[in-house]
């Protein structure tokens, strides 16, 4: 018998094939919907990726400009950015840009910041953007760096790497690492054969004091000792050589510049020099040196004093824009900025290997306000940086010190006519030492003892050197630097 369907189960079945019907088309739509999200996605990561690339070529290309240009932070153009520049494939086709914003470094710094972001044509809304640091390194790498031997006496304390174009005797404290261009060297405090370039006469704990005579363990064919009681991060030997030749055509230069825009002065009238006074409201006291303080009765030194008399007057002015003071001079600095940044030189152009050569005495404080590296000083002398024989019992020296030809350091008053000014108590040195000849704030005589009446060691007693790492980068004005070429400091994605 044939079975017949009535009309309302036929539209029963309608109603089946049209409910699974949609539910086909929204799984259909939604698989299509997913797939071209996934596409979309897709697409935006490889976009993505080539913005990134094209933000990593705009640091590269300013890098390149700078490396032809290192003075130009505008891209050629001498007006503000952001610079925006194509960005082609291999075949020629233009693929996106890359727009640069670049901060020009602080007085006397060549630390730039460049921001670069890379721009897809494709799809303009994806962006990429690295931020990058980049400088070229200053002199001032080192807490102490010498082109001669060095001695670092028992009461030194160094925060900061230390290295000699020859040897070292160490017999202080050095945190950092200690080097030296040499290999071994013959020790001019005593007889016998050479010992290591970096070498110590301390005994080794649990002994104490010091061995003045050669030291078998400092010397080869023994393995160098580690030492962490002298050399808490080590001493490395030999080490490339420190080129001090270049502070000499750079101080040459200084000159023409402060003559042009900085502030400059000529030999004083009276022959002595000029006294320095800084002050934090960025303007400084100069005064004319008119003479010189005596030492006592038979105590002689041919260097004299090396302290103000008398002086006078001759203006407050403000500190140039350039950061620049040249004088023509043996100068006096003391005093203390906030927020300046200032490179202070005596010296006498052309250089002639006499006593025309000019110096910078410090006898009271020269002080920062801030230790951020937003107040930075070099004194430079053409001959030495000295402190007097009546400076401060307690010294402190906040800059970047180079003597040029001669030492830092102060000379000996060892006789006992000196008096009580030839013991200090303690110096600290808060920058850099850059010196042609041996540095010392200190000598030893038959004893070690300080301030004791009977003995010939004078000087001060406590020695601390701290380096200032802000020096490396962002460094006073015109100071030399050791490279021409600037170096990745930091990068990170910011976007």
């Amino acid at each position: 018998m044939r079975k017949s369907f009535s009309k309302k189960e036929n539209g029963y079945l309608l109603v089946q094939v049209l409910v699974f019907g949609a539910i086909a088309v929204v799984v259909i739509g939604g698989l299509i919907s997913f797939a071209a999200a996934n596409i979309k996605l897709g697409q935006r990561v490889v976009l993505s990726e080539r913005a990134f690339q094209m933000a990593e070529a705009g640091l590269e290309y300013y890098r390149w400009h700078l490396a032809h240009a290192p003075a130009d932070y505008t891209d050629g153009t001498g007006e503000l950015g952001p610079y925006v520049k194509n960005f082609y494939n291999k075949d020629g086709l233009l693929i996106g840009t890359f727009s640069l914003d670049i901060e020009p470094p602080p007085l006397g710094s060549t630390l730039v910041e460049i921001i670069s972001t890379g721009i897809p044509a494709a799809d303009p809304s994806v962006r990429r953007t690295i931020v990058s640091r980049l400088a070229i390194p200053s002199f001032a790498n080192f807490a102490v760096a010498a082109d001669s031997f060095i001695r670092f006496g028992s009461g030194t304390e160094i925060f900061g790497p230390v290295h000699s174009n020859d040897g070292i005797r160490f017999d202080g404290l050095a945190h950092n690492l200690v080097t030296s261009m040499l290999t071994t060297f013959d020790d001019p405090g005593h007889s016998g054969a050479n010992e290591f370039a970096v070498h110590t006469h301390v005994n080794i704990p649990p002994a104490t004091g010091i061995n003045d005579s050669f030291r078998a363990l400092e010397a080869p064919p023994n393995p160098v000792m580690s030492r962490p009681d002298v050399f808490v991060a080590g001493r490395s030997f030999p080490a490339p050589e420190v080129q001090f030749a270049s502070i000499t055509t750079d101080i040459t230069q200084m000159q023409a510049d402060a003559e042009a825009e900085g502030f400059y002065r000529a030999t004083s009238t009276t022959g002595y020099g000029y006294r320095i006074v800084l002050k934090t409201n960025d303007t400084f006291d100069l005064y004319v040196v008119n003479s010189i303080s005596s030492l006592p009765s038979g105590c002689s030194v041919s260097a004299g004093s090396l302290s103000v008399g008398s002086s006078a007057l001759l203006g407050n002015y403000a500190y140039p824009s350039n950061g620049l003071m040249f004088f023509n001079d043996h100068l006096w600095v003391e005093g203390q900025i906030d927020g300046a940044r200032l490179t202070i030189i005596a010296a006498n152009i052309p250089d002639t290997p006499t006593s025309a050569r000019k110096s910078i005495n410090i006898n009271s404080d020269v002080l920062y306000s801030n230790y951020d590296g937003a107040d930075v000083i070099a004194l430079i002398a053409q001959n030495n940086v000295n402190a007097g024989f009546y400076s401060a019992n307690d010294l402190r020296i906040d800059a970047a010190l180079i003597a040029q030809n001669g030492r830092v350091g102060r000379y000996s008053y060892s006789s006992s006519n000196c008096g009580s000014n030839r013991f200090k108590n303690s110096i600290t040195l808060y920058g850099t030492i850059i010196t042609a000849q041996q540095y010392g704030f200190r000598y030893v005589g038959t004893t070690f003892d300080c301030g004791s009446a009977g003995s010939m060691s004078n000087g001060y007693c406590s020695r601390n050197i701290i380096y200032d790492a802000f020096l490396l980068y962002t460094p006073p004005p015109f100071f030399p630097k050791t490279e021409d070429f600037h170096e990745v400091i930091s990068w990170k994605e910011i976007e």
